[in-house]
Order: structure tokens, then sequence, then C-alpha cells
């Protein structure tokens, strides 16, 4: 598949989309989208590996506007319904949805959404319940990472981690295996394990600062605070559980990942008095959620959730398990439009890899 993607980019799946032959495969059920948030204006990527999973606002723009114009895009309360049976959804239906709670979902995407007279669901975690915005973990780890100095070695034996990393690609490396071995632990623990890597890798204490004084920095990198959540809630958009603390749930003990599970739908519909019967898994892709977290989502009281693979019309449909295209920063909006069409989907499972199945990460 990756020796054809530049072919199907550049060439098929443009002259698809002009054609308008993409748009002739809808099939059973809807089509999901998902966003991790919207690069504030003024923003300069400085890493790529960083920002890749968030959109510019004029590629949102445009995207919605196709999808607006070409498909019929349901509200949160339609796929409600869907799912509980209680209805049937229209032909060629999208639900747009955004993970993880950045302040761009207020500041950037909500305002897009409601000028175009559209509405979503949004998913966050416990951070966006407090009055003060913070980062993400997974994050603000990276983050650190990259400022600590170019070649740094790191010692945690409880974690089973003792090597050294130089340069961007090892420092990512290392970062992916924090991330793993760290989900394993609850919030508050996880916090003081990430402050022994800050010293052992010689990050100097108010390193943060830079980004918490700076409104377009603090906008990317900063999760909403309670009263932007509420606002979201007052807009017309719609809220989901994102886990307590955003873990790999795979990684975590039973006891754990029911805890992420279930305390996230809790307090959320406590501090903002509004039914949660959504769930986004962290992360989303195959090796974060199997059949154990499927089954107690559903014992939780949810009505659905959703990975971040697959996707696209005509995708499997798992209530628990539902598959969304996720949108990348890179995409073009004939390739966005390919994924949403499900024909990306269907190329990578017939001719070049076949996704994996829950069954087989459980």
């Amino acid at each position: 598949m990756r020796l054809a993607s530049p072919i199907l980019k550049r060439f098929i799946y443009p002259a698809l989309a002009k054609t308008g032959q993409l748009r002739h495969r809808s099939g059973a059920g809807p089509a999901i989208v998902t966003y991790h948030g919207v690069l504030p204006r003024g923003y300069v990527v400085r890493d790529r590996n960083a920002d890749w999973s968030m959109v510019r606002p004029e590629s949102l723009r445009q995207q919605l506007g196709l999808l607006k114009k070409h498909y019929r895009i349901i509200t949160p309360g339609q796929f409600l319904a869907w799912c509980e049976g209680e209805t049937d959804l229209p032909p060629n239906s999208v639900l747009i949805t955004c993970d993880d709670g950045m302040q761009t979902a207020v500041t950037e995407m909500m305002p897009l959404l409601a000028d175009m007279n559209l509405s979503g669901l949004f998913f966050v975690t416990e951070q966006a319940l407090l009055n003060q915005a913070s980062m993400l973990w997974h994050e603000e780890l990276y983050l650190m990472l990259l400022t600590a100095p170019e070649r740094i070695s790191l010692h945690l034996p409880s974690l089973g981690i003792d090597e050294y990393a130089s340069g961007r690609m090892e420092k990512r490396d290392l970062w992916w295996k924090l991330i793993h071995e760290l989900s394993k632990f609850e919030s508050v623990q996880r916090s003081r394990l990430i402050d022994i890597v800050s010293w052992q890798i010689h990050v100097k204490p108010n390193w943060k600062d830079a980004y918490a004084e700076d409104p377009v920095l603090q906008s990317r990198f900063f999760t909403l605070n309670l009263q932007e959540t509420r606002a979201l809630l007052e807009a017309g958009m719609s809220i989901g559980a994102h886990s307590l603390s955003h873990p790999i749930l795979s990684q975590a003990s039973s006891d754990l990942a029911w805890r992420e599970i279930a305390e996230s739908k809790h307090r959320i519909e406590q501090a903002l008095r509004s039914r949660v019967w959504a769930m986004a898994y962290p992360f989303g892709d195959i090796g974060s959620v199997g059949l154990r977290e499927v089954g107690m989502v559903e014992r939780a009281g949810y009505s659905c959730a959703f990975v971040n693979f697959g996707g696209g019309f005509g995708a499997p449909q798992n209530i628990f398990a539902m598959q969304r295209v996720h949108v990348t920063g890179d995409m073009s909006l004939s390739e966005f439009e390919a994924h949403v069409s499900g024909l990306h989907r269907s190329l990578r499972q017939r001719f070049f890899q076949k996704l994996p199945t829950l069954a087989a990460a459980a």
C-alpha cells in the first residue's frame, strides 16, 4: 500500500473525485469522520510528528463544505437514535466527531460548525472538567523529549527501560515505548514517573512556561477547561467520553481500564448534567482496543463506541467499535473523500493489507 499510495493520492483519487464516482459508493450505515483538533491561526509547524493529526482551518472548511454539498451530515442525536434502533438514516449519512478536547475545539472548530449550521460529537477526558487547562500527558511527554538535550539516557527499572536516544526519530521511538509502559499506571503515579523522566533527561522545571504564556501555543497544546466544555454543549454540540486520562486501555489492568471507561462517563455526566452515551477509545488503533475493552464499554452503559481505523461507507458495524476515518493534516480533499467513500479501506483490504480484527487483538 505504501508504494501505491502516491499514485492513488496524486492521480486516481483526484480523477475519481472530479467525475463524482466516489459519491456513488455509499453503503449501509453512516460514514464517521474524526478530527483531533485544528491548528490555530498563526501556528508554525516545527515537528510534523507532533502535528500530523491536526488540520488547518481552511482544510476543515473545505472538507465540511464537500460533505455538506454532496452528503448528508447528521446530528449526534440522529446517530444516537439510529444506534438505539429508533430510526433509519438517510443515504450518504456522515457523522462528524472530534477527539481529545483541545482548546481549538472551541476557538476554531465550533464556530465553523455553527456557521455552517452543523453539529458534532466531541470526546473529552477528565481534564476538560477542570477549571484550569492543561496538557494531555502523552503530548507533554513528547514535547519534553524534544526540549531535552540532543542525546538523552533514561533508566527506569520499574518500566523495563534502560536506554539512550539521540535525535528525533530515536526520541519518538522511546516516547511510544514510554506511552505503552506508563499506560499501566493510574494518572497520579504516572505523573510522578513523568517527573522522574523530566529529571533524568535534564529538562528545566519551567519548560512548559513557553507554551502556557504564548496564546497560539496554548491553544494548540492545552485542553479545554470546564467553562469551555460547557460552551460546546451550549452551542448545540454533544459530549462523549475519551476515558479519564487517555491511556492505552489494552495496556492497563482490568480494574484500571474499567475505571477509565466507567468513571469517565459518570464524571462528565455529573459535571455537565448531560447524558454521555458515546465513548471514543484513546489512541483508537487496533493495538489499543480489544474485546475486553469493547465488553467494558457496553457494560458501563454506553450506547456506542468508536475506534480510529478503517471507516467510510461500508465499514463493518460493531456498535461498540464503530470504525472512523481518521482525518490527518496531510490529506488532500480528494483523498479525504476517498476515505469517506470507503474506497481507500476497500483497496487496502482487497489488494494490500487486510485490516486486523478486534478478536485478534484481544
